[in-house]
């Protein structure tokens, strides 16, 4: 095994741990605090503060001189080039929903750049895992190689997003103009979104917003399924506007219709 999937392997066991957290409290009625008070809507639950607790715990007592950045926690500096970024639950709004389409995300980063990642949904014990290549990893522990659906056009193309309000108003025009040219467009869908175009169910993924933590767990992933991940100048994202898609030529055409 390569350093990295010693280090896959270990954030694997890691989210299988604090994924129980979330599990037990999913639809459980347990209290939502709103995070932007009367400024809007952030919910933020238990569930979240205990992933991210947990999981912090694993990895300061495995590798003290890894840094690490979460959503509830912020920042907290290594001294090694090796660090992680972890958001507890992906899709908290959903999570409150009782939905299950939500995730547990963990990164691991090297000198700054994602270079592995993990998404894990606890209620439905799967796992979605990149680092060069992907893989999908049912209840069972059975591990399932996945790509991308490298053969679609934009004509026949599934495309999603989360949710409108993400977009500034240009950019849901641009975003409609995109859909108005695929087969099937839909909203909704969070982690969801990037490890289904993994596993050759969505093509297409256009988001914006984004915090680090939201989107940098999922790249490898993305990547080692053979898709294409950026930001508006065709860079690794940070933050604020992806477009994800299966194929180099996709992800131009998904470019260029959302310009014109």
């Amino acid at each position: 095994m390569s350093e990295i999937d010693d280090y896959l392997a270990f954030g694997r066991d890691v989210l299988a741990d604090a994924g129980t957290i979330a599990a037990r409290h999913f639809r459980a009625g347990a209290p939502v605090a709103n995070k932007r008070g009367a400024g809007g809507y952030d919910p933020v639950t238990e569930a979240d503060r205990g992933v991210e607790a947990r999981v912090r715990e694993r990895i300061a007592e495995r590798f003290p001189d890894h840094g690490i950045v979460g959503e509830e926690y912020g920042v907290t500096t290594g001294s090694s080039a090796w660090s992680w970024i972890v958001d507890p639950i992906d899709g908290t709004r959903t999570f409150v929903m009782g939905l299950p389409v939500w995730g547990c995300l963990l990164g691991l980063l090297r000198d700054g750049e994602p270079v592995a990642g993990l998404m894990h949904q606890p209620v439905l014990e799967e796992t979605f895992s990149g680092d060069g290549k992907a893989a999908w990893i049912d209840r069972g522990g059975e591990r399932r190689p996945i790509r991308v659906r490298a053969d679609a056009e934009l004509d026949n193309a599934t495309l999603v997003a989360t949710h409108p309000d993400l977009f500034r108003a240009a950019d849901l025009a641009r975003f409609d103009a995109l859909a108005g040219r695929v087969r099937l467009m839909r909203y909704g869908g969070d982690c969801y979104n990037y490890c289904l175009l993994a596993h050759g169910l969505v093509d297409i993924v256009v988001e914006d917003r984004l915090k680090a933590y939201d989107i940098q767990p999922l790249v490898p992933i993305v990547r080692g399924a053979g898709g294409i991940v950026t930001d508006r100048a065709g860079e690794t994202p940070r933050e604020g506007f992806v477009v994800a898609a299966a194929s180099a030529e996709l992800h131009r055409q998904a470019l260029d219709a959302m310009q014109r």
